[in-house]
């Protein structure tokens, strides 16, 4: 066999010669796999075991930037976190005020969860005065008709009725 067809089954290429293959030995009893399963597991362990080392590495590395950085990084730190707590405020607002809205005008919850669903207070204060609008002139005009009953067309005795008082009036007078 020549040094070429060694390095194409498998020799190694720096030269030296490959380790000898373990024996096949069959498995006969739970426990044979039980401790080659064992084996195996601590081996792939052992190939992770500086990982959990380099956890607190990493967190040692975070604490260094954060020393590291300028007074003006910090600050933008502060007013990017700042920005976003105030976002938070309308809808926080909003909330509160639907809730004190609804029990000082009396809405229903259904028509609260219905009509009102601004998160802004400007937009929820349009909403209900909109709906207490709505409802006041409902209650303002209710079911009543004006003239009911009534009817100011009545075919026929117009004629006759203008005709008799334009008749009596003229002989009152005379």
């Amino acid at each position: 066999m020549t040094e070429q067809q060694g390095g194409q089954n498998g020799g190694q290429q720096d030269g030296s010669t490959p380790p000898e293959p373990k024996p096949f030995t069959p498995i006969t009893s739970q426990d044979d796999l039980n401790r080659i399963i064992a084996d195996r597991v601590s081996r792939e362990r052992g190939k992770f075991a500086d990982y959990g080392d380099l956890k607190a590495k990493a967190g040692r590395l975070d604490e260094i930037e954060q020393a590291n950085k300028s007074e003006i990084e910090r600050a933008n730190d502060r007013v990017t976190k700042a920005e976003a707590e105030a976002a938070k405020v309308p809808s926080l607002v909003a909330g509160q005020l639907r809730e004190h809205l609804v029990k000082l005008h009396g809405i229903s919850t259904e028509d609260a969860d219905l009509f009102l669903t601004a998160s802004d207070p400007e937009t929820l204060l349009k909403q209900v005065d909109r709906l207490v609008d709505r409802g006041s002139q409902r209650k303002k005009q209710g079911n009543h008709v004006p003239r009911e009953g009534a009817n100011p067309t009545s075919s026929g005795g117009d004629d006759m009725r203008s005709f008799t008082n334009e008749l009596f009036s003229r002989a009152l007078k005379e």
